[in-house]
């Protein structure tokens, strides 16, 4: 008998063994299939009913569910759940009291309830003994509670064990993981389309200016504009007028970004009809006020500009400005006239004059310099503008080149003060030789 006690012992241990292996097996399975079925979709809904299933037949429980936290509303959400009636659970304040849904999520951690139901939202959804379990993803940062899993009403009656409650923390974490993976590459998708969006924007406001060519051969103009974002307010518009004549207006749109462009795009179509009816830049002005005053009205919004026409042939230039402060006649000499604000910005109360004054113009001699604000405050690193005699005395160094020479001397100047220091405004110059 003594022989045959140590071999019961061994043929024991094997059978142990080998139930052990079976039941390891049968959740390393499961755990491979939850990972098949959460790599196939990024949207968590489309699979939780499959994982659900899955873990309940695996663990032996008749009712479960699956819930997400929305952080927007401060609840978890159903995404799945089994052996309830329809909507029975579909959303789970975090701060109801009496729940091991709520408090497993709290806590993260691993909650048990005894038999005989567990109230949530004031009524027993879950029967028998209930284990919620939470959704955690391990942020390098700390752990992130995502959600809740739960299964209730054993089969059999027999309590989930230490295993079960092991088996369902590992599918947790693999749930919990492409919860995170799915807002992850959510985010970056929408990230990727405002970007496009954004480019988009971009190329089609650059194509809303005019080129320098639409007023040869009668004038050579030039300009440049850079958005602080993909689109901005600054703008220009030039305009090829009776009698030899060219017209030049540039505006600044206060703040930057979509709602600036947008008035800068109301502006800029408004400039171009009112211009082509009168060269008086007073009643273009006057027209532009009509047309926008609704609309800043209603957006809270202003904007600077001033219109100036070119008439070479009378050697004259006139203008009208409103609130614009950075407009500029360069003499061939050097010397600088400044077109001076008549009147507030547009938008800024009612325009009661609307003043055109009129200057003297050397024909192919005189340039007429126009920039904004943001060119004007750009910061070095150490927080000094760029400054609007810095610009002059750039367009007074090449005042005999090209315009298109004038203008890129500004903003190489531009680009050696700034450095790697980001514009926080649009930056817009634009030079004309008439």
């Amino acid at each position: 008998m003594s022989g045959l006690d140590p071999l019961a012992a061994a043929q024991r241990e094997a059978q142990l063994a080998a139930e052990e292996l079976a039941e390891r097996y049968e959740e390393i399975n499961l755990l491979y299939r939850i990972g098949e079925i959460l790599g196939r979709t990024v949207v968590l809904e489309e699979s939780a009913a499959a994982i659900l299933e899955e873990i309940a037949s695996t663990v032996g429980a008749r009712e479960g569910v699956v819930l997400v936290h929305d952080t927007a509303a401060g609840a978890l959400r159903a995404v799945a759940q089994r052996g309830l009636p329809e909507d029975a659970l579909r959303q789970l304040h975090t701060d109801v009291p009496d729940s091991i849904l709520a408090e497993s999520f709290a806590s993260r951690q691993v909650r048990l309830g005894a038999p005989g139901g567990t109230r949530a939202l004031g009524e027993d959804v879950l029967h028998g003994e209930v284990v919620a379990v939470p959704i955690v993803w391990s942020a390098p940062d700390g752990g992130v509670a995502l959600g809740v899993l739960a299964l209730a009403d054993p089969v059999g009656g027999e309590p989930f064990s230490a295993g079960d409650q092991k088996l369902l923390a590992a599918i947790a974490t693999q749930i919990g993981a492409a919860i995170e993976h799915a807002r992850q590459l959510q985010a970056s998708l929408e990230q990727q389309r405002l970007l496009q969006e954004m480019r988009l924007a971009h190329d089609l406001q650059m194509k809303l200016l005019p080129s320098g060519r639409v007023v040869a051969p009668e004038a050579d103009a030039a300009a440049r504009v850079i958005p602080a974002e993909s689109v901005g307010g600054d703008f220009y518009h030039l305009f090829r007028l009776p009698g030899e004549r060219t017209g030049v207006m540039i505006g600044d749109v206060s703040g930057h970004g979509y709602q600036a462009a947008l008035i800068m795009a109301l502006a800029m179509s408004a400039a171009a009809i009112h211009a082509q009816r009168t060269t008086d830049p007073g009643r273009v002005l006057r027209a532009l006020v009509a047309s926008l005053d609704d609309e800043l009205e209603t957006t809270e919004m202003f904007f600077t500009v001033c219109y100036a026409v070119i008439d070479p042939r009378r050697g004259q230039l006139r203008y009208a400005n409103l609130g614009h402060p950075h407009v500029f006649v360069v003499h061939a000499d050097g010397s600088s006239k400044r077109l001076d604000a008549q009147a507030p910005p547009l938008g800024l109360g009612p325009q009661h004059r609307m003043t055109v004054t009129t200057l003297p113009w050397a024909r192919r001699s005189d340039l007429l310099i126009g920039f904004t604000d943001g060119l004007v405050d750009a910061r070095d690193a150490q927080q000094r503008p760029f400054g609007e005699s810095t610009v002059l005395e750039s367009v007074r160094r090449t005042r005999t080149a090209p315009v298109d020479e004038i203008v890129a001397g500004v903003f190489a100047a531009l680009r050696a003060h700034t450095g790697r220091t980001t514009e926080t405004d649009d930056c817009t110059a634009v030079v004309i030789r008439s």
